[in-house]
């Protein structure tokens, strides 16, 4: 018995903690929905005037980006801003022949009158952190724009996003991002509905009560004086992002969040890219979880709610090993709820937590509609992405939850880049890219085994108890069994 209600007590621990989770996602919601009823009344830069134009500086930092400098350079000298205003830092600390095309390209754009720089570093200390951390030291912009490799910022996006800075308090401008091949595969379009849940639910909901919210890494604009007064950037973590916007926010820094300008930018379409990218996020979430909440919970000038919010924003990635946890345990309590009778009223109140469920259903069903739009089709398409969404995100818990495990206990690893494609439709080539993953991890094998695993827990619907069978499990157990099915075929069978 001991061990059952071991495995009773941990189970339903993360139920509980997945519902309180669900009820946090379902209070954003209603901020969101109050959000929109709100006009901006900020006050705002005059950009026609000359002297209240500030002085920007774009950094990109680049890491062997081969596939993708060409475009992203082009797309950045076009931004509309007054040339004399604006200087563009290219930090490259690339160890590929990436360097020398960077370079030419880079020396033809400075011919032509634009005020850019070659950065280069003799290591990667601090990996991303310490590259913006070193072109920072001699940017001459009072604003710091950032982009990632893969983002394509619309002409005008310095002139919807500088003026904001009118108000002294405001430290960081993010913007919402766009996905240039959301259909081009089923991953494609998962990656794709997570972050518009981020970018619309989270982003709006937190920022519109003056709860935390992120810098996103790339796509947002910084007050450069806000950066220093934060404590810079630092590479203890591998979402320094995160981790500078919590400590400026500490510091009283405001952020804005615009919702309506989209930055372009492109998704992963490899699984091997989702995974490295999903691992990186994961981890770098609960180190900052550990480096932030002592700070959160101490902090004398935000308030409770503030402080629950945050927390559970810093806790976003452990809801990995939560579900993770319930996904293992779901077929040992089938058994146990058919041999103990005597907990059959325990067992119906835990089918309570069903409803957690139902609030993701429902939160995610206004972020659909905001990016589709209503109407009886687009439900019906919604609950078909919804399941595919939940099923897959349940096949990377494995995977998600190694590496919230290791951002908690503390164990420190690499950044490592997302690969970059540039690819614009399915007929475009891309497995000849030198940056591809070519040989899955031991973790690609566990999963095969767990698709394996909640077949079992599909077959045990049928033959538990004396009724002809339990099936209050099954639509569980067959989405665990497709979600990590999906993840370990892709894995050993295909690149995108």
């Amino acid at each position: 018995m001991i061990l059952e209600y071991t495995i009773i007590t941990i189970y339903s621990v993360a139920l509980i903690l997945i519902f309180m989770y669900a009820l946090a996602q379902l209070n954003l919601l209603f901020n969101y929905v109050s959000a929109q009823k709100k006009e901006d009344s900020c006050s705002k830069f005059d950009l026609t005037n000359p002297d209240e134009v500030p002085f920007v500086t774009i950094q990109l930092p680049v890491y062997n980006e081969l596939y993708v400098m060409e475009r992203l350079l082009e797309n950045i000298v076009k931004l509309e801003y007054p040339k004399n205003k604006l200087e563009i830092q290219v930090l490259d600390d690339s160890t590929d022949e990436s360097v020398d095309s960077t370079a030419t390209q880079i020396e033809k754009l400075q011919q032509e009158g634009i005020d850019i720089q070659h950065i280069r570093r003799t290591n990667r200390q601090g990996f991303k952190a310490g590259a913006l951390k070193e072109g920072l030291e001699i940017a001459k912009g009072d604003f710091i724009a950032i982009f990632d490799a893969d983002f394509l910022p619309e002409k005008d996006w310095l002139l919807q996003t500088v003026p904001y800075f009118k108000n002294q308090n405001v430290g960081v401008v993010q913007t919402r991002w766009g996905h240039i091949n959301r259909n081009y595969s089923t991953l494609t379009k998962v990656q794709a509905f997570a972050l518009d849940a981020h970018f619309t639910l989270e982003q709006v909901g937190r920022n519109s009560k003056g709860h935390f919210i992120n810098f996103n890494g790339t796509a947002g604009i910084w007050r450069k004086q806000c950066i220093i007064d934060a404590g810079n950037w630092e590479g203890d973590t591998l979402t320094e992002d995160l981790d500078l916007s919590y400590r400026a926010q500490l510091k009283q820094w405001k952020f804005k969040y615009l919702e309506d300008v989209k930055t372009p930018a492109e998704l992963p379409v490899i699984i091997s890219a989702a995974r490295s990218q999903q691992f990186r996020w994961n981890k770098g979430g609960a180190e900052n979880f550990q480096k932030m909440a002592k700070r959160v919970l101490s902090n004398q000038h935000i308030s409770l709610k503030t402080k629950i919010h945050s927390l559970l924003h810093l806790l976003n990635s452990s809801m990995f090993l939560m579900i993770f946890l319930v996904a293992i345990l779901s077929i040992p309590m089938l058994y146990i709820k058919n041999e103990y009778a005597h907990l059959k009223s325990y067992f119906y109140m835990m089918s309570f937590f069903v409803i957690s469920t139902i609030i993701f259903f429902i939160c995610y069903w206004f972020m659909f509609k905001r990016t589709y739009g209503g109407g009886f089709v687009n439900f019906i398409k919604y609950i078909g992405t919804f399941f595919t969404f939940f099923s897959i995100a349940m096949g990377f818990s494995l995977h998600n939850t190694i590496a919230v495990l290791e951002g908690h206990i503390g164990k420190k690893s690499e950044f490592v880049r997302t690969p970059k494609f540039n690819i614009k439709s399915l007929k475009d080539s891309w497995k000849n890219n030198k940056y591809i993953r070519k040989k899955p991890s031991l973790n690609v094998i566990i999963e095969g085994l767990l698709t394996l695993y909640f077949g079992f827990g599909m077959y045990s619907a049928f033959v538990v108890g004396d009724q002809g069978g339990d099936f209050g499990l099954f639509p569980f157990h067959l989405m665990l069994f497709i979600g990590f099915g999906y993840v370990f075929c892709k894995s050993i069978f295909s690149k995108v």
